[in-house]
């Protein structure tokens, strides 16, 4: 089954088809399934983590050793990947797992369904639906249940964490001087400047109690291990979901672990395109700036035929306010944006993808493709690709005109995953 819903609707060259089962691979490569049941497994009372050419190994506390002398563990799921890890670190961990709560963006229907075989008096881990990209009071909600949860532990214990991508806005509680609107405001104001992971979640660190680091302090003294998926350029695993385990100073008691980031995903797409035949390199992991700029700039390069090149990273969208009052906001997200600016100046027998490995680019699209065949097209339409530009809707264009790519909310998160790729 593709991940991509509508592959067969976009697929009408042999260009777009290769282009499409490249971004494909990409995908598959950091299903948040596939990543744990690779690197996780547990032998002789023992967690054993892959981490790189090395293993790390977490002894897992049994409870029935007698009063006092038992430990226990917790698994915490933060992020857009929580939901889809959380039943296969439940069924990795197995009876050794104590209990665990994750907060996620996806519908509680995703949750019964994927615990489906778990009556709901079995079900070990607990499910919180949250906002994103502003936290609400939901989701300040559970992450106090969350924090309920790891109340008291002992020494013994073990905490199990999964921190991904959107987990900023998800695992949020407010310092006591910081209210949540002025939280929701501030990333508001500046996410239109573009600014970028860093600087955001710089800022959201001194206003929480949960982010950068303090989470793992509220743990102690109980070991606290880490799983992250990054989605930040450079992959700073303090800046992913604004470090809720990762101390300034380091800590015998807590094990931060990277364990899968966009470099998976740009391997397994390169391996994909050379196997189609392309000439392919992987330019950056890190690429970064202004969409409307990096789209009409990927497309400034001089053609070569049978080529591919990838990159991945994260641009940002500038926004600029409406030219009247009568004027709405447009809508779409960073890919899209890329799309949209490189679609006009698209050389001939060529394609651009531009796709959020989430499959979410702050709508439900994924994001966009743009070659000479949907400029025709929005030409045929009458449909300028420079006035939605202009007004930040790439979503409705796109919408109108076709090349949305369509994959629903996915397990995954590691930064954006772009495509140029040559006849």
């Amino acid at each position: 089954m593709s991940i991509i819903i509508n592959k067969e609707e976009l697929a009408t060259s042999k260009l777009r088809r290769s282009a499409l089962e490249i971004l494909e691979a990409g995908l598959e490569a950091v299903d948040t399934e596939k990543i744990l049941r690779k690197k996780l497994s547990v032998r002789d009372g023992f967690l054993f983590i892959k981490n790189g050419t090395d293993e790390y190994r977490a002894e897992l506390p049994s409870p029935n050793l007698g009063e006092g002398l038992g430990g226990e563990v917790y698994f915490v799921g933060i992020g857009k990947c929580a939901l889809d890890g959380a039943r296969v670190i439940e069924d990795i961990l197995g009876d050794y797992l104590t209990k665990g709560a994750v907060i996620d963006v996806k519908p509680e229907s995703e949750f019964k369904a994927a615990f489906a075989e778990a009556s709901a008096g079995r079900r070990k881990i607990k499910y919180f639906v949250g906002t994103h990209p502003y936290p609400s009071e939901q989701n300040i909600l559970a992450t106090k249940e969350i924090l309920n949860m790891v109340e008291n532990l002992t020494e013994r214990d073990l905490v199990v964490c999964l921190i991904s991508g959107g987990g900023s806005s998800l695992f949020e509680l407010p310092i006591p001087e910081v209210d949540l609107n002025t939280i929701i405001e501030t990333t508001k104001e500046l996410t239109a400047k573009g600014a970028d992971i860093y600087d955001l979640n710089k800022v959201r660190k001194t206003m929480s109690q949960v982010k950068g680091g303090k989470f793992a302090k509220l743990c102690y003294p109980a070991q606290v291990v880490s799983l992250i998926f990054s989605d930040v350029l450079g992959n700073d695993i303090s800046i992913v979901a604004s470090g809720p385990t990762v101390l300034n100073e380091p800590s015998e008691k807590i094990k931060n672990i990277l364990l899968t980031s966009n470099h998976d995903a740009l391997e397994a797409m390169k391996i994909k395109s050379e196997e189609l035949g392309f000439n392919t390199m992987i330019e950056t992991e890190v690429l970064s700036g202004n969409a409307k700029n990096m789209g009409r700039e990927l497309t400034l390069r001089k053609p070569k035929p049978k080529t591919c090149i990838l990159f991945g990273g994260e641009t940002t969208v500038v926004l600029t306010k409406p030219a009247s009052a009568e004027a709405t906001a447009g809508k779409g997200g960073r890919n899209q944006t890329m799309a949209l600016s490189a679609l006009s100046h698209m050389p001939a027998n060529s394609i651009l993808i531009c796709a959020s490995s989430d499959g979410w680019d702050n709508t439900d699209h994924a994001g966009a493709i743009a070659d000479q065949e949907l400029l025709q097209k929005s030409k045929e339409l009458n449909i300028s690709a420079q006035e939605y530009l202009e007004k930040n809707d790439s979503y409705n264009f796109f919408k109108l005109v076709g090349g949305a790519i369509s994959t629903g909310k996915l397990g995954s998160n590691v930064s954006d995953l772009c495509i140029m790729l040559y006849e």
